[in-house]
């Protein structure tokens, strides 16, 4: 499923994905918070976890037993200031002089753990399919928090930032858990292309792809284009996740020694 969202995204807030209606099988709600400059905001939830991550901007974060000030000039060029919150905890975000722009992850999780701001030195950052497929694969690959590092969570999230020409999320694979992709373009009127199942869309600036059980969803950026996209899975109860499945027809590219065809000029 496709969310488009052409225009710039207002100030406030904006619900792009909740759990209710068409989206309720998705099990979290997601979207962007802009704050002007100066501008303040409470968040508050009963009985959902909140991750927020920070796109650019600058901001102070407050929640029960810290408080940050946060900076990010480039999703592309920067990893992410995330702060995780789990139920009934307060946060406090006033944006600095040049306002801010967060994405907000919520769910339902009775967990009370402790809250954590994870920063940009933390983030697992790595070039995934390098030396394989002669690196038409090769891509960024920032995971912010997972099992690893945060099994108390119910979220896992991370980005990618796809260079251009070369695909991502490739050999195609799949989990049974739900998964939210995000997307955004340097420069911004780029565009991409990805298969969910058996289904193709092209994918435009601040897009968003909706994946459910089981389907495949590799995808790739158009020349002269880098795409950056969040990524964020919901965990299942009594069913984690861990590692995709890769589709089995396609597995073997990715061996190291794996015999790919290259093109003889006579």
């Amino acid at each position: 499923m496709q969310i488009r969202h052409r225009a710039p995204f207002v100030r406030g807030s904006t619900l792009l994905v909740n759990r209710s209606g068409g989206t309720a099988d998705m099990l979290m709600d997601f979207g962007p918070l802009l704050l002007a400059p100066g501008e303040e905001i409470t968040d508050f939830a009963e009985e959902d976890e909140r991750a927020f991550l920070l796109v650019r901007g600058g901001a102070r974060l407050s929640w029960p037993g810290g408080t940050m000030d946060v900076t990010r000039g480039s999703l592309f060029d920067e990893s992410p200031w995330t702060l995780l919150v789990p139920r009934k905890a307060k946060v406090v975000i006033k944006a600095g002089p040049s306002g801010a722009e967060f994405y907000r992850m919520a769910t339902e999780n009775a967990s009370d753990y402790k809250a954590r701001l994870f920063t940009p030195a933390e983030c697992g950052s790595e070039f995934r399919g390098a030396g394989t497929m002669q690196e038409t694969s090769t891509r960024i690959v920032r995971t912010v928090f997972n099992d690893s590092n945060m099994p108390q969570s119910k979220l896992v999230v991370g980005e990618v930032i796809g260079i251009p020409g070369k695909w991502s999320s490739y050999p195609p694979h799949h989990h049974p858990q739900p998964e939210i992709y995000h997307y955004r373009f340097l420069p911004e009127r780029g565009f991409g292309l990805t298969a969910i199942g058996d289904r193709p869309y092209m994918l435009h600036n601040r897009d968003t792809i909706l994946i459910r059980e089981g389907e495949d969803h590799p995808q790739v950026t158009a020349p002269g284009y880098a795409m950056w996209y969040l990524w964020v899975i919901r965990h299942l109860d009594g069913d984690r996740y861990g590692n995709p499945t890769f589709t089995e027809a396609h597995e073997w590219v990715s061996e190291p020694d794996a015999p790919i065809w290259s093109p003889r000029i006579k």
